[in-house]
């Protein structure tokens, strides 16, 4: 049972942070909306609400690198899979209708330089999802400063439409963007490689 009210309390601050970053969620958000009583909070969370983000923030990471490590070690070809990852977060998108996108963004738009823990995973975590994708890039035969320049332009793409897709609550965009991206990949590859195109 204490279990069960511990994963409850970090399944809801998870979902409020998404929603509405570390500044719009407060304990009383918490609480309220896991029906978890105060000192339940506080017996498994004696650092209250910064230790709760910060362990939130740190399974978010973990989760994200694993299925993203998992989806590119999939396909042998990046862009097949960078295509894949892009219906995904499509499909995650749809499926939550348009209230949750990336899990560190909103915290890292609330700038959070006065826990410099909170700060330090939300830096690794970008470093950590573009050395993945810089990786299978190079594994696949594509420069390492091109992969790096590529690895780059796929995160910052899928932030930017996480953000387009909630605001007009179509997933259309990354949809849109997923062909594109995946045909420079394909065109980055070494020809004898390359693999027959995304579709």
């Amino acid at each position: 049972m204490a279990n069960d009210t511990r994963t409850r309390i970090l399944e809801t601050t998870g979902r409020l942070l998404r929603q509405r970053g570390y500044h719009g969620t407060s304990l009383n958000d918490i609480l309220s909306a896991s029906g978890a009583p105060r000192g339940s909070l506080y017996f498994h969370f004696p650092g209250g609400k910064d230790q709760l983000v910060i362990e939130v923030t740190r399974d978010s990471i973990e989760d994200v690198s694993k299925r993203l490590g998992e989806a590119l070690a999939a396909e042998k070809d990046p862009a097949v899979a960078v295509h894949h990852i892009y219906q995904s977060v499509a499909r995650m998108l749809e499926d939550n209708r348009f209230t949750l996108g990336c899990p560190i963004a909103p915290v890292v738009l609330d700038s959070p330089i006065d826990m410099p823990e909170l700060a330090e995973l939300c830096r690794s975590a970008f470093e950590q999802w573009i050395g993945l994708l810089r990786a299978a890039f190079v594994r696949a035969g594509v420069p390492e400063r091109r992969a790096h320049a590529l690895a780059l332009l796929v995160e910052s793409s899928l932030e930017g439409l996480m953000v387009i897709a909630r605001a007009t609550h179509d997933r259309a965009p990354v949809l849109a963007v997923a062909d594109e991206v995946a045909a420079l990949i394909e065109g980055a590859l070494p020809a004898k490689s390359a693999a027959a195109a995304v579709h």
